[in-house]
């Protein structure tokens, strides 16, 4: 199992860009696109809102975007997400998505825990997001990475979830 990690881990990198950045720009508009197609009629519209490129600079935060090293150059960037700060030490996850065409290979965890690392490095004690039960893969992701539900922290339309995670610096 550990060789297989490694190897997985030597497939990927992240390549921080700003928010705003074309090639940013394009995975956040796919995956507000898929969520829109998959969005559950019954909570109305899927309501997209791109980020801030303030929010997501250090120190108080960095966009990620998830690069798979075996593809060709212009098919490398597969994924993305972000972290803001919302306070001194309490940063929130953003737009951690990972292309269709790559999920199930362990990218989103990867993704996730270098979301995890940055913000620790930023002084992070704690780190929240915000999900929607129809993304079920994503709550299983978030539950066996040690995050907890917890009280609602915003007023995100497309939210039904909120969940939290203490940060400790040995990991």
């Amino acid at each position: 199992m550990y060789q297989l990690a490694a190897y997985a881990r030597c497939m990927v990198s992240f390549r921080p860009v700003a928010v705003d950045d074309p090639a940013a720009h394009a995975l956040i508009a796919e995956y507000f696109d898929s969520r829109a197609e998959t969005f559950p009629p019954a909570l109305g519209a899927y309501q997209p809102t791109f980020p801030s490129p303030e929010q997501f600079v250090p120190p108080v935060g960095v966009f990620l975007i998830l690069v798979d090293n075996t593809l060709a150059l212009d098919e490398m960037d597969v994924g993305c997400g972000g972290i803001r700060a919302l306070g001194p030490t309490r940063f929130e996850i953003k737009h951690l998505w990972v292309q269709p065409r790559v999920q199930g290979r362990g990218f989103g965890r990867m993704l996730l825990t270098e979301l995890e690392q940055r913000a620790l490095a930023f002084g992070a004690t704690e780190v929240v997001l915000d999900t929607n039960a129809s993304l079920i893969a994503a709550g299983g992701l978030y539950r066996s990475s040690g995050y907890v539900e917890i009280e609602p922290y915003n007023d995100n339309p497309n939210a039904t979830h909120w969940f939290g995670k203490t940060l400790l610096a040995d990991g």
